[in-house]
């Protein structure tokens, strides 16, 4: 077994396509039950904009679309268009549960990685950079899209929960590099939806349960990933 995968840690993910109404009532419940996260700016908010990639087949967006419960995919993540913090991830999902891995990257590697030069990751002595090398070696894994937005996020210790608001889903065509200055994404979700995440370990505290209104909203297959994609090629924006 991949020796990266040793100490990986699965968890609950719930996701819900909410409008504005129901956001600002749940908001309002969870206010004396949940603390923002520690990440968060003063307005309780942050920027999250994510390359994300594919193979040759489309292996990630074909299994979504297709309901595969178990599948992954790969992208690198940054925040509030910061180089300081460069993430190349693969996030792991077996039914309801997630987990991930992650490689930090440094400004060198990450411009390199979008070059098409792949040997910044082959690190013999690492197992997920390797793993990323022989994907984009063997399955020319690929950048394939850009997704932007605005998260609300809000912690619970009481099994570990955390709950984010993402706001604002942008993309863009043929976008590629998180770090481009003339990038200007457009809206991929009309503001008036918000996607509802509730992560937790081995359970959900009830009083949670009760305020996010979970006995009366449908879980949703609300991958921003498939929204941008399916937004780009609506609009004759994919690449030919």
């Amino acid at each position: 077994m991949n020796k990266a995968y040793n100490n990986l840690k699965f968890r609950h993910e719930l996701k819900f396509m909410i409008n504005r109404h129901h956001y600002f009532i749940i908001r309002q419940r969870l206010k004396n039950l949940v603390r923002p996260d520690k990440n968060a700016s003063t307005n309780g908010e942050y920027h999250i904009r994510s390359l994300y990639f594919d193979d040759y087949e489309n292996s990630a967006l074909s299994e979504k679309l297709g309901g595969f419960r178990d599948r992954h995919k790969y992208r690198i993540r940054v925040y509030n268009r910061s180089d300081r913090l460069i993430l190349f991830e693969k996030k792991i999902k077996c039914g309801d549960y997630i987990a991930k891995l992650k490689e930090p990257l440094d400004r060198d590697m990450y411009d390199a990685i979008l070059n098409g030069n792949y040997e910044v990751l082959h690190q013999p002595d690492n197992p997920f950079a390797m793993e990323l090398y022989l994907e984009m070696k063997q399955h020319l894994l690929r950048p394939r899209v850009i997704v932007d937005y605005v998260r609300e996020p809000y912690v619970c210790e009481n099994g570990n929960v955390r709950i984010t608001f993402d706001k604002e889903l942008r993309t863009g065509l043929h976008a590629t590099d998180l770090f481009d200055q003339s990038f200007n994404p457009v809206p991929a979700l009309d503001d008036r939806h918000i996607i509802m995440e509730v992560k937790y370990d081995e359970y959900l505290p009830e009083y949670i349960k009760a305020a996010v209104q979970m006995e009366g909203l449908h879980q949703q297959a609300a991958s921003k990933y498939v929204i941008c994609c399916k937004y780009l090629k609506n609009n004759n924006w994919e690449d030919q």
